[in-house]
C-alpha cells in the first residue's frame, strides 16, 4: 500500500526513507511502502491522522508520543500488530547563554512488521547519521537491526556527552582557585542538572534494554545479539560514569563555594587593611584642623612637612604590621 507523503504533514514534519532490497540504495520517498522508515518530528494533526487512519496506530499511543515527560518503556497493540519502544535520548540545549544536556523521549514503532516509524517532539541528532548514511550495515527493511543500532548509538551518545561533562568539571576545577563570580558556580549547577537527567534516563533505558534482551519484544537474530549486549554494556558504563561524576561534581561544587567565600574574605581583609592605613593620615590631619593650640610644633616653619612625615612613617609601620598578619 502506498501513501502520498505530502498529504500528511508536509516535508518538514514527516519524512520517509527507504533502502532498496535489491540495490541497497538509500533514498527519500514521497510515498510509503513496505520496508520503509517513517520519521516524524513534532507531528501535527495531519501526521497524527496519518498514523491513526492509514497505519492503524491506536489513539492511546498518540498521547504517549506527544508527552515530553513520557518514561522509557515498551507497549503493544496486539489487535493492530504494533509494537512501541520508548527510550530517552540526550540532546544539548542552550538557555540564557548556559549550555546543558537534557533528554527527550524517542518512540520507535514497528507497524504490522512492515514499517518502522520514529516519533519525537524535536529533531534527534543521532538519527541524522542514519539519514546521512553514516551508519554501517543500516538498512531500513532490517527493522530489528535498525532498532538495536538506535539503542547502541543512544548508549554511545550518552558516554560521549558524559566525557564532555567530565572535561567541563575538570576545567571548573582549574578555575577554582581564582573564581570569584557566581557564573562559574551557575555553570557547575547546570552540569549537575545535566547529570541528573542523564542518570535517570540511563536507568530507565536499562530496563527497556533488558526486556529486549529477553527476546519477548522483537525477534532477535544471532548477529544482533552481540550489538544488543554491547548496547547494554555501554548503558551500564554510562550509569556508573554518571554516578561517579555526580559525586565528583558534588564535592567540586562544595569546594567551589568554599573557595569563593574564602576569596571574598581575603578581599574584605585587604580592604579593611587599606582602610586602617589610610585612616592614620586622616587622624593626623584632623588634629591639625582642631581650633585649639597644638604646642610649639605649629610655630615651626616646616610643621606641615613634619606632620606629613610622621603620618607617612606611622602608615608604613601599620602597613608592615598588617602585612605580617596577612591582612595586606
Amino acid at each position: 500500500m502506498w501513501y502520498d507523503k505530502t498529504t500528511f504533514g508536509g516535508v518538514d514534519m514527516l519524512r520517509i526513507y527507504n533502502t532498496d532490497v535489491k540495490t541497497d540504495s538509500f533514498d527519500t520517498l514521497k510515498k510509503i511502502k513496505k520496508g520503509c522508515w517513517i520519521d516524524l518530528v513534532n507531528p501535527n494533526q495531519e501526521d497524527i491522522n496519518f498514523l491513526t487512519d492509514s497505519l492503524d496506530v491506536d489513539t492511546s499511543f498518540i498521547s504517549y508520543l506527544l508527552d515530553d515527560e513520557e518514561q522509557p518503556r515498551i507497549d503493544y497493540d496486539d489487535e493492530n500488530d504494533i509494537k512501541m519502544i520508548i527510550i530517552d535520548v540526550p540532546i544539548r540545549e542552550k538557555k540564557k547563554n548556559i549550555s546543558r544536556i537534557t533528554t527527550i523521549p524517542l518512540a520507535i514503532l514497528v507497524i504490522k512488521d512492515s514499517y518502522i516509524a520514529t516519533v519525537s517532539l524535536e529533531e534527534v541528532p543521532l538519527l541524522k547519521d542514519f539519514k546521512q548514511q553514516k551508519v554501517k550495515e543500516f538498512y531500513s527493511y532490517k527493522k530489528t537491526r535498525f532498532i538495536i543500532q538506535i539503542l547502541y548509538r543512544t548508549a554511545s551518545l550518552y558516554l560521549r556527552y558524559l566525557r564532555k561533562l567530565n572535561r567541563e568539571i575538570e576545567k571548573a576545577e582549574e578555575k577554582m582557585l581564582k573564581a570569584t563570580s557566581n557564573r562559574d558556580l551557575a555553570h557547575l549547577l547546570s552540569v549537575e542538572k545535566s547529570l541528573v537527567y542523564m542518570t535517570t534516563s540511563l536507568k530507565s533505558n536499562e530496563v527497556v534494554l533488558e526486556r529486549i534482551l529477553k527476546g519477548n519484544v522483537i525477534d532477535l537474530y544471532e548477529e544482533d545479539n552481540d550489538l544488543l549486549e554491547d548496547a547494554i554494556i555501554e548503558n551500564k558504563q554510562g550509569i556508573e560514569m554518571a554516578n561517579l561524576y555526580r559525586e565528583i561534581l558534588s564535592s567540586t561544587a562544595d569546594s567551589f563555594a568554599t573557595i569563593i567565600s574564602n576569596n571574598l574574605n581575603t578581599i574584605m581583609k585587604f580592604l579593611a587593611g587599606i582602610t586602617i592605613v589610610i585612616s592614620i593620615p586622616t587622624m593626623v590631619a584632623s588634629f591639625m584642623g582642631m581650633n585649639v593650640p597644638l604646642g610649639p610644633i605649629m610655630e615651626m616653619p616646616y610643621a606641615f612637612l613634619i606632620l606629613l612625615g610622621i603620618s607617612g612613617v606611622l602608615s608604613l609601620v601599620v602597613a608592615f604590621i598588617l602585612k605580617k598578619k596577612n591582612m595586606l
